[in-house]
């Protein structure tokens, strides 16, 4: 970018922002059944949850009804009650193993641009997997404390009981479990986060250890191998093992441009396809954060765009560490849906450009970029601004250190209209993102962006 360019604007202000947004055109008006349809609360995340809920229903429907198992005879009530908690602890636990969320997003992305677009619509929405994994964990924990209970009465009401040591386990998993959902509940999550993420890991850990021993007990001395359970646990044992098994400790090389971010490259033999990301920790058993990767076409590695944001994420500009841990496979993210869209428009605040940068380099779809952040250049320094701007020279960059916060929602509907593009895909605060995404969908334009759920 030339200086000549630079003398063209006031002082201060960077050559590369342009006027288009609070003056473009007004969005229609929003019909009440399109407001009511796209509210949050009916969004597709809570929708599997409620579609996991009301098969776990339908089943107890049946259980219940006559010639249903939940008074069977000879402990088949039992039997049946602990099926329907691992299968769906099988649920919760698989679609959040990294394979399969990858697998997921290559079938989702499969269709092609011809496509009707509400399909492509819904298709896109693939990363509201985790309503399956909130959805299988509330309906296993709820089986199973009906599992406990029937253990209980069985001791105490029929001869011979289920046996002391089989009952202190299924007790000892039962608390378990109901402290592990409630540190995932909203309100407690969200003040207690680290509470929930050890919660969460070690807490699963021991509930996967008592499953195993609670089965062994349960067999009877039956060969356990011959029993389905059997196989279930393992194959939920090794989803949770494999991240493990790939845990790596790697050197990283770290450009601070200012206080408030570090630009961490990585060249450990990895380089990871645009739109994954990658868990990083610098104590591996307390806790892990992911950040999308930002690997560039025809090069090896990929970097990490972290800023500050918390506590762990300012040791870490502040005290830059020359090694991290990493562990597991690149994992797909919500912008990987790009490519149901013949073109897309990016809206990002601040280090939100991280994961749309690799999108913008690979160039797979056609796109506009519109990205808010306070003083860009002295923040994120001069190289990366001009590889953003090489890869988008018509990039709406929004200092809001000179113009102010933007309407971020009226800047998205004014690039959505003037680029022609299909969707938008919203990188940013989680407050933000819901107010883009949410208002985009009402009035009828397909919008993504980070839930929050992991």
């Amino acid at each position: 970018m030339s200086d000549a360019r630079l003398e063209t604007r006031p002082r201060n202000e960077p050559a590369y922002q342009d006027d288009l947004g609070t003056d473009g055109e007004p969005p229609p008006p929003i019909h009440l059944l399109r407001r009511i349809g796209k509210r949050p609360a009916l969004c597709h995340y809570n929708r599997l949850i409620s579609l996991v809920l009301a098969v776990n229903l339908g089943l107890l429907a049946h259980a219940l009804g006559p010639g249903g198992w939940w008074s069977a005879p000879g402990g088949a009530a039992l039997k049946d009650l602990s099926n329907a908690t691992l299968a769906n602890f099988a649920l919760a636990i698989l679609i959040r193993q990294q394979y399969v969320v990858n697998i997921l997003f290559w079938l989702a992305t499969r269709a092609p641009v011809t496509w009707p677009l509400r399909i492509r619509w819904t298709l896109g929405k693939v990363y509201h997997f985790g309503g399956l994994h909130v959805g299988g964990a509330l309906a296993g924990t709820l089986w199973f404390l009906a599992y406990t209970g029937s253990l209980i009465d069985s001791g105490l009401h029929h001869e011979g009981g289920v046996g002391t040591a089989r009952l202190a386990v299924s007790c000892a998993l039962a608390l378990l479990l109901l402290a592990v959902v409630t540190t995932a509940l909203q309100p407690l999550r969200s003040r207690f986060h680290d509470l929930f993420e050890r919660t969460h890991r070690f807490g699963g850990w021991t509930a996967l250890a008592l499953f195993w021993a609670q089965t062994l007990l349960a067999s009877g001395g039956r060969t356990p191998l011959m029993q389905p359970a059997m196989w279930v646990l393992a194959a939920i044992t090794l989803s949770v093992a494999l991240p493990w098994l790939r845990l790596r400790k790697v050197t990283v090389a770290i450009d601070r441009p200012s206080p408030h971010v570090a630009l961490t490259r990585f060249d450990h033999g990895v380089t990871p396809f645009a739109g994954s990301s990658t868990a990083v920790s610098r104590s591996p058993l307390r806790e892990w954060h992911s950040f999308a990767n930002v690997p560039a076409p025809g090069r090896a590695g990929f970097r990490l765009t972290i800023s500050r944001a918390g506590d762990w994420t300012a040791s870490f500009i502040d005290d830059a560490p020359r090694r991290v841990w990493v562990k597991g496979i690149p994992t797909a993210g919500v912008a990987n849906i790009e490519t149901l869209f013949t073109k897309v428009v990016y809206v990002a605040t601040g280090s939100g450009i991280g994961p749309v940068l690799p999108h913008l380099l690979a160039d797979e779809v056609p796109s506009k970029l519109v990205w808010a952040t306070r003083s860009p250049r002295e923040t994120y320094g001069d190289a990366l601004v001009e590889e953003i701007l090489a890869a988008r020279p018509d990039a709406l960059v929004w200092d809001t250190s000179v113009r102010g916060k933007p309407d971020m929602l009226r800047l998205a509907y004014a690039a959505y209209v003037s680029s022609g593009a299909e969707a938008v895909i919203c990188i940013s605060n989680k407050k933000l993102t819901w107010s883009v995404v949410h208002g985009m969908e009402r009035l009828g334009i397909p919008a993504y962006g980070a839930i929050w759920d992991s």
